[in-house]
């Protein structure tokens, strides 16, 4: 009864004009559009996107192609201790994953357009993979050090969307705890594309506000402490600085974490945590929303900037171990198994300056900072090639786009050849 009322008091809430399903006439969405463009040009009004009705409520076709699980081998990561096999600390990645696939070892950041400024970092490397594109990307309310980025160009996913009849709980990214501000890089601001086509996000901050929103809507408290939830909620739901969620996930998600909950309830000490949370969260998606395309975003290999390099080593092993287990749960699923293709690809890569206070540092645009890899595995890709020539991080998206069978046209056009047999 608690879920049902839970999703009774979102519908009831929902705003007619975000509603997929209504009709829209011509010359509304053509008004529509003028504003939208308009609002482009604004932050604020950035900030407070709407999905609109498409027009002619024109049908897309069902997807029928490979699914696709990008997994980001992040936060940076540099080839010697991946896919160097004197130094690998990721055995699995390194010794048997890639003999199953194509290699590029000689990925670069920014080698089609070298020192254009791009930053060698967690959030602009994710928006490079999943956009094909190089942005110089500032935070939108011009905060010190702050990352909400919004990509001018479309991700994936929305290229995904766009042309195929593919849910938004089908297309998913999983986030680290850590990182609220990734939370959001669900869709681009592009006027063809953006939030009717944004995919979703699984994460621990994710599931706080669930519980939070749904002992709220429950009536758990009163009075004075349920105004001081209440503002914690608001709190939480301020981190949307997109405010593409007033209403929360959907109720494909909110099963989810439901199912979530019963098994880990609320306490937060029963679940994983770290890099081991985002495969839990993977597997589970795998096997109760049946992703098309999936985006994994490991990130403990970034506690190196405490300083002690064993943080880094560690947690490359970790992000190791949760990609055989994430392989390991397709090769079981007959749906997914000999229909999945794995990317496995870093954020960025890291400085191996011997003579840093701090080692593996990423922030100092360092010519090792800008080396980093690619391994592509799955039907339709040659099997134990290794293509030892340099190629670049922006290719990875119209590669994803050719093997799924949509058009990245706003993405770098050079693709990755040799991993499509």
């Amino acid at each position: 009864m608690e879920l049902e009322h839970l999703l009774k008091s979102r519908n009831l809430i929902m705003p007619t004009e975000t509603n997929p399903q209504a009709g829209l006439p011509r010359r509304t969405f053509l008004k529509g559009i003028i504003a939208a463009t308009g609002a482009l040009a604004s932050t604020r009004g950035l900030l407070m996107a709407k999905s609109m009705p498409e027009a002619g409520g024109l049908t897309r076709p069902p997807y029928q192609g490979p699914n696709v699980i990008i997994v980001r081998f992040g936060g940076g990561v540099r080839r010697r201790e991946t896919i160097d096999p004197q130094g690998t600390y990721a055995p699995f990645l390194c010794h048997e994953l890639a003999k199953r696939g194509t290699l590029f070892p000689q990925m670069q950041i920014d080698s089609f357009t070298p020192m254009v400024g791009v930053d060698t970092s967690h959030g602009q490397g994710t928006l490079y993979i999943i956009t094909g594109k190089y942005e110089k990307y500032k935070d939108i309310t011009q905060k010190f050090l702050a990352e909400r980025f919004e990509s001018k160009a479309p991700t994936i996913f929305e290229y995904l969307r766009k042309s195929y009849d593919v849910p938004e709980h089908q297309t998913l990214i999983v986030n680290g705890e850590d990182r609220s501000n990734e939370e959001f890089y669900t869709f681009s601001n592009h006027h063809l594309y953006g939030i009717n086509y944004r995919s979703n996000t699984l994460s621990l901050y994710r599931y706080k506000t669930f519980l939070l929103r749904r002992s709220v809507h429950a009536g758990k408290w009163a009075g004075k402490e349920l105004e001081k939830q209440q503002k914690e909620l608001a709190k939480l739901e301020a981190v949307d600085y997109r405010n593409a969620e007033p209403n929360g996930q959907g109720p494909q998600l909110v099963g989810f974490w439901e199912r979530w909950r019963e098994c880990y309830g609320e306490s937060g000490l029963l679940n994983p945590r770290g890099d081991r949370l985002l495969t839990d969260l993977a597997i589970r998606a795998i096997k109760e929303l049946r992703p098309k395309l999936l985006m994994v975003n490991y990130q403990d290999c970034d506690y190196v900037h405490w300083g002690n390099l064993t943080h880094y080593t560690r947690a490359i092993s970790i992000m190791d171990d949760g990609l055989r287990q994430l392989v390991a749960a397709v090769e079981a699923d007959p749906e997914y198994r000999d229909n999945t293709v794995f990317v496995v690809a870093p954020d960025c890569g890291r400085d191996n300056n011997p003579m840093a206070d701090v080692p593996c540092q990423h922030h100092f645009n360092s010519r090792s900072a800008h080396e980093i890899f690619a391994l592509l595995a799955g039907p339709g890709v040659p099997r134990g090639v290794v293509v030892d020539k340099p190629t670049d991080q922006i290719s990875i998206a119209g590669t994803i786009g050719r093997l799924m069978g949509f058009k990245t046209e706003h993405a770098e056009s050079r693709i990755l050849e040799e991993a499509i047999a």
